[in-house]
């Protein structure tokens, strides 16, 4: 069976992830006791990719909880499934990074390496088959046309209140377009404002994939401006016919747009108002960083959205220019 090491790090991290197992353990039918009670043989049937069977028929998370300091911890411990958790999996400091990068990466961060490592290495020992890498690698391959434009903007429909759901009929037509309304991103940029480098959608619930396809690609055919016309089939879609608990159907969306620069630059112009004045410098450099690695930073950054501006400009002529001009040079 191919296994999954789940690390989860930081407040923002621990939080995320004690949900995501509330609704993975709901998914395969298991108790905050980590005991299964589900209805069907087919929630068992790829459990140990998540989860390791201890002595009893007790399914615990193969999840590595890390922080510099105890709080988040505690309060995942003492939430619904705090106690599904392996403790020698619970890794963390004391003292906290303040919100500090500089502390988190050279000093307090640092020190926890080692440890953290270790229960890595325990849980990934204790496998058959891990998964690695492996199973992203064709996300990535799909949707990074260029190595440095890798920052992508998730969406998911539908995403209606639980009280207005029984008033909204979920077709795959309706699917389609929520996924690619501004209003269902989730960064904070609306994707009219650049152009689409690729795009990956997964659907989940019983329908036709031939109706997905055809969504899909209508979409591109009545936005076609917004999908850079140089990558052909730059979408790519797949079906999973189990959907998630509570909905009938739902969809992942996850898009490589160049309106993400958007982001950068709102980002980039509020770091330069500060920087200029050099304010809350001391608490980096007190920690160890060099005033040059912020410089180096800020023009790495400004690159990366004019090379992100670059290929919203770009067309499929120009780059037919460039190699006969590449010919004729040769």
């Amino acid at each position: 069976m191919r296994e999954i090491v789940h690390i989860q790090a930081g407040q923002c991290g621990n939080q995320i992830g004690a949900k995501f197992w509330e609704v993975i353990s709901d998914e395969h039918g298991i108790d905050p006791t980590g005991t299964y009670h589900g209805d069907s043989d087919l929630q068992l049937d790829r459990i140990s990719v998540y989860y390791n069977e201890a002595t009893g028929g007790k399914y615990v998370p193969r999840a590595i909880l890390v922080d510099l300091e105890p709080g988040t911890m505690d309060s995942v411990r003492s939430g619904p499934f705090g106690q599904i958790f392996r403790p020698d999996n619970f890794v963390f400091g004391q003292s906290g990074a303040g919100n500090n990068w500089a502390k988190g990466h050279y000093t307090e961060g640092a020190e926890l390496v080692d440890s953290v490592l270790d229960v890595v290495r325990k849980e990934s020992e204790s496998c058959d088959c891990l998964q690695l890498n492996a199973d992203l690698r064709k996300l990535a391959v799909n949707m990074v046309p260029f190595p440095r434009l890798h920052f992508f903007m998730p969406g998911f429909a539908p995403l209606t209140s639980r009280g207005s759901q029984q008033y909204r009929a979920l077709t795959v037509p309706e699917l389609t377009q929520q996924v690619f309304d501004a209003k269902n991103m989730m960064a904070a940029c609306d994707p009219r404002h650049g152009r689409y480098l690729t795009v990956a959608a997964v659907f989940r619930g019983r329908m036709s994939m031939k109706e997905v396809d055809e969504q899909m690609l209508n979409v591109q055919n009545k936005n076609s401006s917004y999908f850079v016309e140089w990558i052909p089939n730059n979408v790519k879609t797949a079906v999973c016919d189990i959907p998630p608990r509570g909905l009938k159907m739902a969809v992942t969306f996850i898009g490589n747009s160049t309106a993400i620069q958007e982001l950068f630059k709102r980002i980039s112009e509020q770091f330069t108002a500060m920087f200029r004045r050099k304010a809350f410098l001391h608490w980096y450099t007190g920690e160890g960083m060099d005033e040059m690695e912020f410089t180096e930073a800020e023009s790495n950054m400004n690159d990366l959205v004019s090379e992100y501006q670059q290929y919203q400009d770009a067309t499929a002529e120009e780059e037919g220019e460039f190699e006969e001009e590449a010919e004729e040079d040769a």
